[in-house]
């Protein structure tokens, strides 16, 4: 089975230390890593049916600011549209997310 997937790094402007709770410098480390892992989940849901989709995992953690998006895709090799660049909207897709979130 070949391993279709994606992950990118990224720092947040005005993130919260790691651990820390909702204060005034932004969401919690438990809704970024919501907020991410839920937009990515979407693009790939967004592009295939989920009985198209034999296997997804997103990994998401965010630590001192950063956050890491990995999605690992398995859908039928002739899926339309490649799952190769579904994983890697999926990844951007989360990052905007999370730059909505602290922008709100």
């Amino acid at each position: 089975m070949p391993d279709d997937g994606a992950d990118g790094s990224e720092g947040v402007d005005g993130a919260p230390a790691a651990g820390g709770a909702d204060t005034a410098a932004g969401p919690s480390d438990d809704e970024v890593v919501r907020t991410a892992a839920e937009a990515a989940e979407g693009i790939v849901f967004k592009h295939y049916d989920q009985s198209t989709v034999t296997d997804l995992d997103v990994t998401v953690t965010f630590e001192k600011g950063v956050l890491d998006v990995d999605v690992y895709l398995n859908a039928p090799e002739d899926a339309e549209p490649d799952r190769e660049a579904v994983a890697q909207e999926a990844v951007e897709t989360a990052g905007e997310a999370v730059d909505e979130l602290f922008a709100e």
